[in-house]
Formats: structure tokens, sequence, C-alpha cells
């Protein structure tokens, strides 16, 4: 999984063109997610997306999915599951201090960033707290959601 999930950052640029296209897709989608009912929609919605960003950034499904703001590389899979930046404990090889073995996610994520347009940016935009009451729940439903729903 390691080694995928660090194709993924180096292909950072095509996974996120192809996700803005999937986002875009999803949200055409939306009158009929609302037909069948986002609650009803979940649990296979989010069956496939686990299954697949699984394979693809060993996503730990937080619910509240980041990767087109962080360069494609998940910040929770970092040992101390830091969303915003990395710990002042990263090796000057770019390694991480729990785990040695293993690069730092956020010196991947910049990494990744650099290659999307914007990314950078992107990157450095704060992100809220986890709230761990979304975790196992579909980030892709979410934010169609959040794109659909009309301001009172």
């Amino acid at each position: 999984m390691y080694s995928v999930r660090l194709w993924s950052v180096r292909h950072s640029k095509g996974l996120a063109r192809f996700y803005a296209g999937f986002e875009s897709c999803l949200v055409k989608l939306a009158p009929l997610w609302r037909a069948i009912g986002y609650e009803r929609a979940e649990r296979p919605v989010a069956a496939v997306e686990r299954m697949v960003k699984k394979v693809l950034f060993d996503c730990k499904m937080c619910g509240q999915c980041v990767l087109s703001s962080t360069g494609m590389s998940c910040p929770m899979n970092c040992p101390k599951q830091l969303r915003n930046g990395p710990c002042g404990g990263v090796r000057a090889n770019g390694h991480c201090e729990v785990k040695p073995e293993m690069r730092c996610v956020w010196v991947e994520g910049f990494r990744g960033a650099e290659r999307i347009p914007d990314g950078l940016a992107k990157i450095r935009v704060v992100q809220h707290a986890v709230d761990r009451r979304l975790e196992g729940t579909s980030s892709w439903l979410r934010v169609v959601r959040e794109k659909t729903v009309k301001p009172s």
C-alpha cells in the first residue's frame, strides 16, 4: 500500500484532474442522490469510496477528505494525525520521527502540491479539526450535499 500511496503523490496532477471531473459528475447526479435518499445511498457509496481510496491513498475514511488540498497525500496517515502540516520531528531525510521507515506525509504532500495547479496555495489553507462523528462516512456524498445546498 505504501508504494501505491507514493505513486499517487507522484501522479497528483493527473489524479487531481480526474477527481475534479469525477466530482462534477457526482454533483450532476445530485437529483438522483436526493431521489434515492442520501441516507440510503451512504452505505454503498461509502463502501466503494473506501475500496478506491484505500488502494490509492491508504485512506482512513475520516469522512472529511482533504486530498485535493494536500497534494494527494492523506494527512490521516500521519502517526500523529496532523492535518495542517508537519510536526517538528521530521528527520533531515524527510522521514517521520515516529515511523522512521516512512516518509513524512506532509513532505510528500508538498511534493504532490507542487504538481497540482494552485496546489501550494491550497496546502497552506488551515483545515478544521477532524469531526470524529463523520468517520466511515462518504466524503463524496458530503461534497455533493455541500455543493448543491441552496442558500436560505
